[in-house]
């Protein structure tokens, strides 16, 4: 048996699967994001470790047998938290989140900073972990001078696990600190950052043996042991690894709380200026090209919480089978954008809203802006090279069918659904699991889902639904000229 973990945002999920992959129990238990100043988003790291031992606890009782048998556990987790270590392990501060902007000078400084860029592959956005660490030097200096390790959230998991300090090259990406090309950390990316390499832990593939579980784990869990810890990744490049998106050509598409466009690439080719993530994957000479939007679901929630509707009834406002754009545009912008504007001062926009326009016709903006704003980011990996012919569709947004196929008109790729099941960042985390400890083949430990329909582009509303994103690319630089 093998065990997947993804320490989330707001809560950890924790997969049980077999040797062939079938899940065999899942558990989850939630940890609070604390926000202590305009802008900022901190977590305490022994929550996760308080989360893992309860969906551990939960799978040892409901499932005793097969929990006995586990071989293996695989980690996935958000990126680019700031985790900081003194000499004795212990936690200096809260863990400063990804979806933290307090750094944004220190971002913009360590971005203009000669050959970061290049060796990086990215922007350094004030999410990522170095310019965090810069806010640190800067407003907390005795923390600063107190720190010996810099761990990543599902890294710090696995040194209560392991007691090591190991990372692996997906999640390290997102620092800005590793040299996404050769998959290894830069001393010139660390200079600038006023970081060490001794203040990095090991570094190991996704898929390799990443450590072993404690003795004090074992018998507390009651296994025989060995048990190993595999390399794992940062959450979207697990999430593919449970889409068995591995391969140049697979890619998938994310309605979730943010939106993700993804891409695999068998060669490394980075283009920082369209605002696109070039991360190393979690399986070996494997890289992903990623376009993010900040609000894709999110949105509708927010029109929920207006409007005093659920989000599940103002999707029922938008049919099956859509009819052609709405006359309204949305900027789906509500926490600014990254990809392709790399803007955290934008905010969202109505435009052309007439006063018999009700919940309907604002739902079908929003789910339009939605899919205009992911073809931003299928443009931007275009411009990169990047050719996707069809995409895994996955995601809460996706329960919507009349939004599935908005996105697949305004896209011009076919959309794949999964049938019902796991195939998120917990499932690959405990595939990179299967591989780490049996050297399997990675084509059959991460074959794609079981596709139950394909929803094809609307070829007739084509033209009008590319008419509408043009006008969608035109209002952003007029209400930037505007509002900033």
């Amino acid at each position: 048996m093998y065990l997947g973990l993804d320490v989330g945002t707001s809560g950890l999920r924790a997969l049980l699967v077999d040797d062939a992959g079938t899940v065999v129990g899942a558990a989850e238990a939630g940890y609070p994001v604390a926000h202590p100043a305009p802008g900022w988003s901190e977590q305490d790291p022994a929550d996760w470790v308080s989360a893992c031992e309860r969906a551990v606890a939960a799978l040892r009782e409901t499932h005793p047998a097969e929990f006995s048998a586990l071989k293996g556990i695989g980690l996935s987790g958000q990126m680019h938290g700031a985790t900081l270590l003194d000499a004795s392990g212990a936690v200096l501060r809260p863990c400063i989140l990804w979806n933290d902007t307090r750094s944004h000078v220190e971002a913009r400084a360590l971005d203009a900073a000669p050959g970061v860029r290049d060796l990086s592959g990215n922007i350094v956005f004030p999410g990522f972990t170095a310019p965090k660490l810069a806010w640190v030097a800067k407003h907390e200096p005795e923390v600063f001078a107190a720190v010996a390790k810099v761990l990543l959230p599902k890294d710090y998991l696995r040194y209560w696990l392991t007691g090591e300090h190991i990372g692996d090259m997906s999640d390290s990406a997102g620092t800005s600190w590793l040299d996404t090309g050769a998959r290894n950390w830069s001393d010139a990316l660390l200079s600038a950052g006023g970081m060490r390499r001794d203040q990095m832990p090991a570094l190991v593939e996704g898929s390799a043996p990443g450590g072993t579980l404690r003795t004090e784990l074992l018998k507390a869990w009651g296994l025989p042991g060995p048990v190993t810890v595999a390399g794992g990744g940062g959450d979207n490049a697990a999430a593919a690894c449970g889409a068995g998106c591995f391969r140049d050509g697979q890619g998938f598409v994310s309605l979730g709380t943010s939106g993700v466009l993804l891409a695999a690439k068998d060669s490394y080719a980075p283009d920082p200026a369209s605002a696109v993530h070039t991360f190393c994957h979690a399986v070996p000479d494997t890289w992903y090209q990623m376009g993010v939007i900040l609000a894709a679901t999110d949105c509708l929630n927010w029109l929920s919480r207006t409007l005093g509707q659920e989000p599940a009834r103002l999707a029922e406002h938008v049919p099956d089978r859509i009819a052609g754009p709405s006359h309204i545009l949305f900027l789906p912008y509500l926490s600014g954008e990254r990809t392709p504007h790399n803007d955290s001062a934008i905010r969202a926009t109505f435009a052309n809203v007439d006063i018999g326009d009700g919940p309907e016709q604002l739902t079908q903006a929003v789910m339009e802006g939605v899919s205009f704003a992911l073809r931003d980011c299928h443009e931007a990996l275009k411009g990169t090279g990047t050719q996707l012919t069809r995409l895994l569709a996955v995601g809460g947004g996706t329960r919507s069918r009349g939004w599935v196929e908005t996105l697949a008109t305004v896209l011009g790729v076919p959309l794949d659904l999964p049938a019902k099941g796991e195939f998120g960042a917990a499932l690959g985390a405990a595939r990179l699991a299967i591989a780490a400890v049996t050297g399997g083949p990675l084509n059959v430990i991460m074959a794609p889902p079981e596709i139950s329909e394909t929803i094809e582009p609307r070829a007739d509303l084509t033209a009008a639904y590319d008419e509408a994103y043009a006008k969608y690319r035109a209002l952003y630089p007029q209400m930037k000229a505007i509002l900033t």
